[in-house]
């Protein structure tokens, strides 16, 4: 795969994975504790990246109030990247719309939600929710049907055993295709918590895979150069490195330094008058008592500036979207107290008061690391060489079939001519014998007695002198000179 390619492919998925909305159970747990909040919203509240405006100077800290929510507003969720989004958002919503299950959700906590224990309450939902559920499931099996034929059909297989392929899915019960019952709803939930939670983990991996093939990408790049331009090509790249490394120091996020150059810059407040309260209050974007990974990572934007520009050529923005992922991680794990990817009011005036908060260590941005060894490097680029060496085979194997299939059709082709051919010389055998030729489908043209074309005059009239057929006798020709009595 190209450089190139693999940059636009890797940003896309970026994009379609980057706000994960929520862990389904970690969500459920917040959800239960929003009950002076509209029940409309109880089991689905989740968290919208907005951009922070600038603040009026003159505000009265002391008294900022949470924006109320819009009765009946739509709030719209970003997709979390897993491949049963749809699905789960669908039986998210026909859940809310249960009163008893919304209730149940209420009094639960994270433990019996990922234990299972709240799916055994499904069983009480009103049968109108059941079945939407039912429906729901069998419409996500058609499809995941449909997707292995698709996967089937693109290597050509024969025979497919649905009902096996279907157990390489986690989220739903494939013993049982028809109805929405309580382990689907436990598989669900587990299933989403594993992958969400997973998420940064492949998120890393997948990030070293980029940076290793840029790597792999120039040094192939250099190859193809003459000595000379080799290291103009060099002197180049390392130009851009220190160039890319120039800039304003990156605080400790999560620091004092960091959180209140956004009070100053984004909030447009007194550096002076900064209080973590207030702080909290102001960028808990969506007034629900949480700081979430999104928030948090909105105030990162502002660090992240200092080191990247879209404009420049020497900074990458898949870079920049690391390095936020590596600042919201961290204060996660310095904050989070409970493990519960959310950052109450407590958790974050308990972090203000720690030593590390005033006296941070020194923040290292990614072009200060090693994000690959020589060796890792070298094991990528064999992975990548047997790859080539499999599509490269396959392509040989695809042209040979191609080849023989050009043969074939070309040797059918000539025993066409050759038929045609045949065909046309025993036509004009038979006009020679005097038969009628063969017709377009192989029947004799004989025509009706009587039926004579002009100038098709009988060759033999009676009383010729050819001779005639045995047994049949020649009657007497009538003379008109002869007078009847």
């Amino acid at each position: 795969m190209h450089f190139l390619d693999f940059k636009h492919a890797y940003v896309l998925s970026l994009r379609n994975y980057w706000t994960a909305p929520f862990i389904l159970c970690k969500n459920f747990n917040k959800m239960k504790r929003l009950s002076v909040l509209p029940q409309g919203y109880l089991l689905l509240m989740t968290c919208l990246l907005m951009a922070l405006e600038a603040v009026p100077i003159d505000i009265d800290k002391t008294k900022v109030k949470a924006e109320g929510h819009v009765e009946g507003e739509k709030v719209e969720n970003p997709d979390t990247g897993l491949y049963y989004d749809e699905y789960l958002r669908q039986v998210i919503d026909v859940l809310e719309t249960d009163k008893h299950f919304r209730e149940k959700l209420q009094t639960a906590d994270i433990e019996e939600i990922k234990s299972g224990k709240l799916s055994r309450e499904l069983d009480l939902v009103s049968h109108h929710v059941r079945t939407r559920l039912d429906e729901l499931k069998r419409q996500e099996v058609a499809r995941l049907r449909m997707l292995i034929k698709a996967k089937m059909d693109s290597v050509q297989d024969t025979g497919i055993d649905h009902q096996a392929l279907l157990k390489q899915f986690e989220h739903l019960n494939h013993q049982n295709p028809d109805t929405f019952e309580p382990k689907d709803l436990d598989m669900l939930i587990k299933a989403a918590t594993s992958d969400l939670e997973n998420y940064d983990k492949t998120r890393h991996e997948e990030f070293k895979k980029y940076e290793m093939m840029k790597e792999h990408e120039r040094r192939e790049y250099l190859k193809t150069l003459d000595e000379e331009k080799r290291k103009r090509e060099e002197s180049k790249f390392e130009e851009m490195k220190k160039k890319h490394g120039d800039h304003p120091k990156v605080h400790h996020p999560g620091s004092k330094d960091q959180l209140k150059e956004v009070w100053e810059e984004a909030d447009g407040l007194d550096p002076n008058e900064f209080d973590p309260k207030t702080f909290f209050k102001l960028h808990d974007v969506n007034n629900d008592g949480f700081l979430d990974e999104q928030e948090l990572e909105a105030l990162f934007t502002k660090e992240l500036e200092k080191v990247y520009d879209p404009k420049n050529e020497e900074d990458d923005m898949v870079e920049m979207e690391e390095e936020r992922l590596r600042m919201r991680e961290h204060v996660m794990n310095e904050v989070d107290i409970n493990k519960d990817r959310l950052v109450t009011l407590e958790e974050f005036l308990r972090a203000t008061e720690k030593k590390e908060f005033l006296e941070p260590d020194s923040w290292e941005t990614l072009d200060q690391q090693q994000l690959f060894t020589e060796d890792e490097l070298k094991e990528f680029e064999n992975h990548i060489s047997q790859q080539e060496d499999e599509l490269r085979k396959k392509a040989e194997e695809l042209q040979k079939q191609k080849e023989e299939l050009q043969r074939q059709h070309d040797q059918l082709q000539a025993q066409k001519q050759e038929l045609q051919q045949v065909v046309k010389q025993m036509e004009q055998k038979k006009l020679q014998q005097g038969n009628p030729p063969a017709g377009p489908g192989g029947e004799l043209k004989i025509q009706p007695p009587g039926e004579h074309k002009a100038g098709d005059a009988p060759q033999h009239p009676v009383g010729g002198d050819q001779p005639l057929p045995p047994g049949h006798v020649q009657e007497p020709a009538v003379r008109t000179d002869q007078v009847h009595p």
